[in-house]
Parts: C-alpha cells; sequence; structure tokens
C-alpha cells in the first residue's frame, strides 16, 4: 500500500479547499458579470464612436438626422420596455414628436423644442382619449410624456449645444463625461469592485468602480475643456465631476426600471451593449446638465 504524502493529500482535499483555492478565481469573474460579449462590445462602441465623430466633425449636415435616429430608436425601445409593465403607449404620435422636436429644436432652437414639446403632448392625450376613457388610458398618457419627456425634450440639448460657437467641441464634452464614466467604473470595478454602492439596483456597481468613473471622466471633460475650449481647468473639473454624478445616476435610474418591469435590457440592436437607450441613457442626463452648467459658469 502507497504512503506517498502527496497522493495522500489529493485523495483527502475536501471541496471546501477546493473553494478556498478557486475563491479569488470566483470573485474575479463575479466582478467581471456573466453573458456580456466583450469583443462584440468593443467593436460595437467603437463603431458608434467613428459614427458620433463623422457626424459632429465630418458631416455637421448629419447630425441632427443622427440624433432623429437614435432617439426614433430608443423610444420604441422604451414603448416596448413600458408594455411589459400594461401600458399601451401609442407609437405613432410618440414618433412623429420626436421627429417635429428635433427639427423644431434643429430650426429654431429652445424656442421650437418647447413648443414642439407641447404640441407633442397635446396630440399624445388626444390621440390616447379618442381611442378609449377611463384609469388605463390617463396611465398611458403619462408613460407617453414620460418617454417624449426622457428621450426627446433631454436628447434635444445636444442640438442646442451643437449651435452654440464651437459646438461640436461642446457636444462631445458632454458625452464623453458619460463615455468616461462607463469605461472608468468597468475597469475600475471589474479588477478593484469589493464594496457594492447599490446591490438591490445594480448588483454590478461597486464604489471603487465610481472612483474610477469619477477620475476618467473628470479627467477626460478636463482636458477637452481645458485645451480645446479655452476652459479654466477648474470649470473642467466641476463639470467633468458633475456629469459622473448624473450618468451615473442616469445608470441606476433605468436599471431600477429595468428592474420594475422585470427586463434585463431595453433592447438587443447593440452586441454587448443592450439596445439604444442603454447606450444613451446617461448622455441623455449628460446633454442638458452641460447646457445649463455652461449658462451658469461662463454667462
Amino acid at each position: 500500500m502507497s504512503t506517498d504524502p502527496a497522493a495522500s493529500a489529493a485523495t483527502t482535499a475536501s471541496p471546501s479547499d477546493e473553494a478556498v483555492v478557486d475563491a479569488p478565481a470566483q470573485e474575479r469573474a463575479k466582478r467581471r458579470g456573466p453573458g456580456r460579449n466583450l469583443p462584440a462590445a468593443i467593436a460595437v462602441g467603437v463603431g458608434l464612436g467613428a459614427l458620433l465623430l463623422v457626424a459632429v466633425f465630418v458631416v455637421p449636415q448629419a447630425f441632427a438626422a443622427v440624433a432623429a435616429i437614435a432617439m426614433v430608436l430608443a423610444v420604441l425601445e422604451l414603448t416596448r420596455a413600458l408594455a411589459q409593465g400594461g401600458l399601451r403607449l401609442p407609437a405613432v404620435p410618440l414618433l412623429v414628436g420626436v421627429i417635429g422636436m428635433v427639427v423644431s429644436t434643429d430650426v429654431f432652437g429652445a424656442e421650437g423644442l418647447l413648443v414642439a414639446t407641447a404640441a407633442a403632448v397635446c396630440v399624445l392625450i388626444l390621440w390616447r382619449v379618442s381611442e378609449s376613457m377611463g384609469l388605463s388610458a390617463l396611465r398611458d398618457v403619462a408613460g407617453g410624456v414620460f418617454a417624449l419627456a426622457w428621450v426627446p425634450f433631454l436628447g434635444c440639448f445636444l442640438l442646442l449645444l451643437f449651435a452654440r460657437e464651437q459646438g461640436e467641441m461642446l457636444v462631445l464634452l458632454a458625452i464623453l463625461g458619460p463615455v468616461g464614466n462607463d469605461l472608468g467604473g468597468y475597469i475600475a470595478g471589474v479588477l478593484f469592485g469589493k464594496h457594492p454602492m447599490a446591490p438591490r439596483i445594480s448588483p454590478k456597481k461597486s464604489w471603487e468602480g465610481f472612483i474610477g468613473s469619477l477620475l476618467m471622466g473628470t479627467a477626460a471633460v478636463t482636458a477637452v475643456g481645458h485645451f480645446a475650449l479655452d476652459l479654466p481647468i477648474w470649470t473642467g473639473m466641476i463639470i467633468g465631476a458633475v456629469l459622473v454624478v448624473v450618468s451615473t445616476c442616469g445608470d441606476l435610474s433605468q436599471s431600477l426600471l429595468k428592474r420594475d418591469l422585470g427586463i434585463k435590457d431595453m433592447g438587443h440592436l447593440l452586441p454587448g451593449h443592450g439596445g439604444v437607450l442603454d447606450r444613451v441613457d446617461s448622455i441623455l442626463l449628460a446633454a442638458p446638465t452641460t447646457y445649463v452648467m455652461l449658462e451658469v459658469l461662463l454667462p
């Protein structure tokens, strides 16, 4: 009979020993999160970034059209998602409202946005009430107003930024905050994430990831603001930090909405990212925030 100590230790190793040995690997896998196709996510992200840069810097005449297409797709995704919660949003007036708000903003500026938004809400109410009355119609109208306010109204602030002097760089400034927030949060969360930020809403978000978001997002906005727009460094740091906080709140808000609706993603159009609304949710809040902060800090 063999009395080799190594063989004896191997044959008597308990499952708990294996669990201890594999614990670091399991923790890393948990932080990465299951099911995300990272190569596809990177390819789609690079493609979207290239499309945005072309529309902003190379063919600026196409920027409004690109924004309108993105908002239409996002509203369609939101309509389908809210249907999971029992809301029946009329798609036709919503989509006509989106296009009307984009065109009015592009042509008439902020005044056009306000008038088009009011008109879209009125048409939505009349359209839905003409189909049926009662509590269900009221809930559907409220959901439709929410969709118009969240996607096209907030998104049109990108057009307002684009219409200003050095508008191309202002749009880039508003987008770099959310992009830096996502990228910095993902990298720091995977490498160092241990303390969940809001486990009941978004289990993958950690405070370590938020610090990474704050560092990368603020650095990106500060660099563009200082070197491309001649903004004081302190102004860029304030705008960058606020955009990261707003972007994080936007991510958590959409995660909470998806949790309430019982869905994982708003759509499946973008491999590795989910839907269009999953990709632009932070930008929708960052655009008006950037617009307002520039008005306050640089009157």
